[in-house]
C-alpha cells in the first residue's frame, strides 16, 4: 500500500508514533547532554523533543479529522 492510499487514522497512528519516538530520544539526547556537559547535544535534544511533541500533535489531528460527524 502506497502512502497515499492510507486513510487520515492511518496516517495519524503512524504520526504520532514516530512522534513520541523522537521526543523521547530527544529527551535521552538531552539528559546525555546535560551529564556531559554537551550543550550542542542538550540543544538537538530540545528540538527533537519540541518536533516529536509537533508530529505527535499531527497524527491527533489527523485521526480527529477521519472521524465521521
Amino acid at each position: 500500500m502506497m502512502a497515499d492510499e492510507r486513510n487520515l487514522t492511518e496516517r495519524g497512528i503512524d504520526n504520532s508514533i514516530e512522534g513520541k519516538l523522537k521526543h523521547a530520544g530527544g529527551h535521552i539526547k538531552d539528559a546525555i547532554g546535560g551529564l556531559t556537559g554537551d550543550k550542542s547535544l542538550q540543544t538537538e535534544g530540545k528540538v527533537d523533543q519540541l518536533k516529536g511533541k509537533l508530529q505527535d500533535g499531527l497524527g491527533s489531528v489527523q485521526r480527529d479529522l477521519d472521524k465521521p460527524l
